[in-house]
């Protein structure tokens, strides 16, 4: 029998073409439709973002009004989707809930031809949010859980659903950047999920609860929550550093660190970065930040391994009051423009994904019956 080459989780598989995305590990740099992440975490709004994603350029002004007004106004949560939201456990895993509220939103709001990828999409990205927030605090808030948001902006409406106010400038422009870079991220273990599914002609809705499946594993979405749990167990840079130069003479993991896309570095870890050091510096609490760089520098210095883009998201929305076990569903909700643009991409030049599997069990054998055995 020949020899069969094994690409053991598809690393270094080219699938299909893509017009979305760009992670160039030559350069260590990441573009949407072809514009540099920088540029968009620096200039853009994440609408902006999302509008590029899903419909292959930036808006105009009177577009980008538009498409703002739009998502605003979706945002509602539909009073079944709140009956089964006000049914679910309380310990319920938060990217459960997602998944149950994205099928249940299915069901009450099918796609159809006349209710298409774009208005189903658009109706997620305004919706889902709603409905975490108000899972969460008819659980654990303690607040009035709120079934819609006024706020202008996806970052602020997150925010404000959470605090039950309108949010700091600061917090509301780092939060929008957070989701800006979390967009979108080419064939990743979640998209390409989507992508598959998507490739069956199954429904947007299903593509999207494929998705959440695949990234609530710890190897992919929890990453950022993983992050925050262990730079808060150090009280300074020093204890910090005694603890992971331990732990790597131990071999184990030290979470937030390595991309497959990237070779040196990972581009979107240098836009959060200075994020999480203003808002720690807001708060006062500048120990933390230092924390997080020294375990940077020592990972760097001792393995030249690089913190990819959990590792600062997760000082972000610490201080901009996020529970941690909300930071996994929030990658979820950034990354929904990126897996909308996949769906619509997939379906564009569709072919079944179905990949092929070296077999190495047994043999053909006789069957035995039952009175052989």
């Amino acid at each position: 029998m020949d020899t069969i080459a094994i690409a053991r989780g598809l690393d270094g598989v080219v699938v299909d073409e893509t017009k979305v995305c760009f992670a160039d590990k030559q350069t260590d740099r990441l573009y949407y439709r072809g514009y540099a992440i920088e540029d968009l975490a620096e200039e853009a709004g994440y609408e902006e973002v999302a509008y590029l994603l899903v419909n292959g350029d930036l808006p105009t002004r009177a577009q980008l009004e538009e498409y703002r007004q739009r998502i605003a106004g979706l945002r509602a949560l539909p009073a079944p989707l709140a009956a089964v939201l006000d049914q679910l456990p309380a310990e319920s895993d938060p990217m459960d809930v997602l998944r149950t509220a994205c099928s249940v939103l299915g069901s009450l709001e099918p796609e159809t031809q006349e209710h298409g990828l774009a208005a189903v999409g658009q109706r997620v990205m305004a919706c889902l949010p709603t409905a975490l927030l108000y899972w969460y605090h008819r659980h654990h808030g303690g607040k009035a859980a709120a079934t819609g948001s006024t706020e202008p902006d996806v970052a602020g409406s997150l925010l404000a659903l959470l605090r039950g106010a309108s949010p700091d400038a600061l917090c509301r422009r780092a939060i929008e950047v957070s989701l800006i870079v979390y967009a979108e991220h080419d064939f990743n273990a979640s998209t390409f999920a989507a992508r598959v599914a998507a490739s069956t002609l199954s429904d947007a809705y299903s593509s999207f609860v494929a998705a959440i499946s695949t990234l609530k594993g710890p190897l992919h979405g929890s990453a950022n929550s993983a992050v925050l749990r262990f730079i808060t167990k150090f009280k300074s840079a020093e204890e910090a550093e005694a603890a992971v130069l331990d732990m790597l003479a131990k071999k184990a993991r030290i979470p937030g660190f390595g991309q497959r896309a990237y070779s040196k570095s990972d581009p979107r870890n240098a836009i959060n970065r200075p994020w999480a050091k203003k808002l720690c510096d807001q708060a006062g609490t500048p120990a933390l930040y230092e924390v997080a760089v020294r375990i940077e520098d020592v990972l760097m210095r001792e393995r030249k391994m690089f913190a990819n883009l959990d590792y600062y998201t997760a000082i972000i929305y610490e201080k901009c009051g996020l529970p941690v076990e909300l930071f996994p569903p929030m990658f979820f909700l950034a990354r929904l423009p990126g897996l909308i643009a996949h769906v619509g991409e997939q379906r564009g030049n569709n072919r079944l994904i179905h990949p092929s599997s070296s077999y190495t069990g047994l043999q053909p054998r006789r069957f035995l019956r039952l009175d052989e055995r």
